[in-house]
């Protein structure tokens, strides 16, 4: 039987591996390749990264692609990680298209006993503050005040640009006396009146 036909392989013999297998050795991997992670702090690695870091550490490959088993390797990492009484270092995996740990995130919460968190931000936020327990936990060298929650990034960029767009959208204030555009001081120039935001 050849690789192609097999969906998980040794590549140190060419043996068929079974998916339970593949998990448990990828899981194995994947907890120290996520302690190196955490150990640079605002470090997170992709769900694509994190896929071949494990197949390439562990020796077991596959052709399937990452999405339809990279989630059952983090739920078993979710799971060591409590067990062992680590922050979530799932926090610290992200898309690589938005910079989000996606609704995946949510079994940290059901493994703590938290319950779900509906809004996609309110998650973002949560992984964010498990991103910095992990970073403080593993070492990562951080700024003299401890360090801050923070999104990932690419999140934390888009977020930014939206928030920018927002305020340039916004109609500028007018005097309501004079009826001319205020400046930024809020003081309108021709009748010197101070206008509240």
């Amino acid at each position: 039987m050849t690789e192609q036909q097999r969906g998980y392989w040794r590549v140190s013999d060419d043996s068929a591996v079974s998916a339970t297998q593949a998990h448990i050795v990828w899981t194995r991997a994947a907890y120290p390749a996520l302690v190196e992670v955490a150990g640079r702090y605002h470090g997170v690695i992709t769900y694509a990264d994190l896929a071949e870091a494990v197949q390439e550490a562990s020796g077991v490959r596959t052709r399937i692609n990452q999405r339809h088993w990279i989630g059952k390797v983090l739920s078993l990492v979710v799971l060591e990680a409590h067990r062992r009484g680590d922050p979530p270092l799932t926090a610290l995996v992200v898309h690589a298209v938005d910079g989000k740990v996606g609704p995946g995130y949510q079994e940290v919460l059901a493994v703590a006993g938290q319950p779900p968190l509906t809004e996609e931000m309110d998650r973002e936020q949560h992984a964010a503050a498990a991103r910095l327990a992990c970073y403080r936990h593993f070492g990562a060298d951080l700024p003299a005040d401890g360090g801050t929650p923070a999104l990932a990034p690419r999140l934390r960029a888009s977020v930014e640009r939206k928030a920018a767009a927002v305020a340039e959208a916004r109609p500028p204030a007018i005097c309501p006396n004079c009826f001319l555009q205020l400046p930024a001081t809020r003081v309108c120039d021709s009748c010197g009146e101070t206008i509240a935001p």
